[in-house]
């Protein structure tokens, strides 16, 4: 029988990736992985509701994924931090960004590049229990159907 890893570990693997201390990693660096890995789980808790077309499932997708539900989320969850994931997600609401959101203000853009920045670094660190875990929580509390 095949031994599970982590899609991390698959990639790190099968790319040669070099160890790095990811506390090293900007926070716009930790934003970035964290909206692509966010955006995933969100996709396929949608998928995994059921065979839609496209179209579909993109409109459930973006229910959940944008800055205005984000900002809604990490605020519901600031409780359940812990210190360190406090701090990332501080680091990642008080960085610099030369973006802004389309339908959102500044300050929920801010909040969902935290809620993302903490989402990359959860990853990184190989610890997507806790990041599925705070945003499972996430949704329960703002009360969103996934």
């Amino acid at each position: 029988m095949e031994e599970s890893i982590t899609i991390l570990e698959a990639i790190k693997q099968n790319f040669d990736c070099k160890e790095v201390d990811i506390r090293t990693y900007s926070p716009l660096t930790l934003a970035y992985i964290g909206d692509a890995i966010y955006d995933l789980v969100i996709r396929t808790i949608v998928v995994e509701r059921g065979n839609s077309p496209a179209n579909k499932l993109h409109k459930q997708t973006v229910t959940y994924v944008n800055a205005r539900v984000q900002a809604k989320m990490i605020d519901a969850l600031e409780s359940e931090l812990t210190e360190e994931e406090m701090a990332v997600y501080h680091r990642g609401r008080n960085a610099k960004s030369y973006t802004a959101a389309k339908n959102a203000s500044i300050i929920e853009y801010r909040k969902a590049t935290g809620l993302e920045a903490l989402c990359g670094y959860l990853y990184l660190q190989g610890r997507q229990e806790r990041m599925l875990q705070l945003i499972h929580e996430a949704i329960a509390r703002i009360g969103l159907e996934v």
